[in-house]
């Protein structure tokens, strides 16, 4: 039925009734309309991206701080491998770079789904420059186990980023700062605690010779990977494994023909003599501490703000240390131990403050 059928019958009133009327079609269309209004708002707003985390990053961030740590774990036994290969350390820097190299570039591509390396030509003389200078840093950092203790040839090491902070200015045009300063005067004052020329703890006689070495060795291969760090600052490739891969199979190509030259003299006997057990130390490696570790420290840097994944390298130098003194049982003195703690503790510094 029609709802004017009821309408009053004059012309005012019916004009007021029309009126009505048309106001209630309104509201009805309004109570339809509103619901849909309301839903799609909810639909729209629930599609904008928020600040707040999602539910996934806490567990993304603490599978990237597994894997740093594992990393940093397998880097820091890397000393206690070294002193079981009967190796040259030139040969086993080699076998390294190879054997690491070869594992990565497969993990890429697996990772990518492709062989092909993102390196462009122009890149790759840079690239197989730095990758010779990562393979030299390795045989003085090997040659640094073989005449010193695994700790204080780690600590050695562990100056890489004190000597970064000396050649910046000259390199990339940083200022001079007091913090800079005082990080480089205590790493230093640890270093003389470290090697023992300050407390009157190092090795005397013949063994006094062969400890200066290690701690020389041990130097020069800091300095060395503080140029390998300042070089890959200057060549720009996104692709960090295809970066790194080249790195290492330039360091194992360009080393080899010292290899060869130097085969026969001491330090370590050829592969083919050697037992089963101490290749697969060799094969270990450079899968376990080359290719797997640096696949495990390159996945973690996705989760990880870079200050926090430099503050978690010094897991390395730390259990090297704690694998000398409590497996291998090195001696390693109380002055010792202060000058580790002010040289990563200066080193650390300049990373978080």
């Amino acid at each position: 039925m029609c709802p004017l059928a009821h309408a009053p019958k004059t012309q005012a009133t019916r004009a007021a009734w029309t009126a009505h009327h048309h106001l209630q079609r309104v509201f009805h269309v309004c109570l339809h309309i509103l619901p849909a209004a309301k839903h799609k708002k909810h639909e729209y707003l629930s599609s904008i991206p928020t600040t707040s985390p999602s539910p996934a990053a806490p567990a993304h961030t603490h599978r990237a701080l597994v894997l740093i740590v594992a990393a940093m774990l397998i880097y820091g036994s890397i000393g206690v491998f070294r002193r079981h290969i009967p190796l040259s350390s030139a040969a086993l820097a080699c076998t390294r770079g190879a054997i690491g190299g070869l594992f990565l570039w497969g993990f890429a591509a697996f990772k990518n789904g492709t062989l092909r390396l993102g390196v462009e030509k122009r890149h790759i003389l840079p690239l197989t420059l730095a990758g010779f200078v990562l393979g030299t840093n390795w045989i003085l950092l090997f040659e640094a186990y073989r005449y010193t203790t695994i700790a204080v040839a780690t600590l050695c090491y562990a100056m890489q980023p004190v000597i970064l902070i000396t050649l910046s200015p000259l390199v990339f045009g940083e200022k001079i700062t007091l913090k800079k300063n005082t990080c480089v005067a205590i790493a230093a004052a640890g270093m003389a605690l470290v090697s023992g020329i300050a407390s009157g703890g190092a090795p005397q006689g013949a063994l006094a010779a062969t400890h200066v070495k290690g701690i020389v060795f041990g130097l020069g291969g800091a300095l060395l990977y503080a140029l390998v760090v300042i070089m890959n600052k200057k060549i720009h490739v996104p692709d960090i494994y295809g970066k790194t891969t080249v790195e290492l199979l330039a360091a194992a190509a360009t080393i080899f023909p010292y290899v060869v030259f130097t085969a026969g003299g001491s330090g370590g006997g050829a592969p083919f003599s050697l037992s089963v057990c101490v290749l697969a130390l060799i094969l270990l490696l450079g899968v376990l501490h080359t290719g797997v570790a640096y696949a495990m420290y390159f996945s973690s840097l996705d989760g990880l703000r870079a200050q926090s994944a430099a503050m978690l390298s010094y897991i390395e130098p730390a259990a090297a240390l704690a694998l000398s003194i409590f497996l291998l049982h090195e001696p390693f003195g109380a002055a010792q131990l202060i000058g580790a703690a002010l040289v990563l503790g200066a080193a650390l510094a300049h990373e978080v403050l």
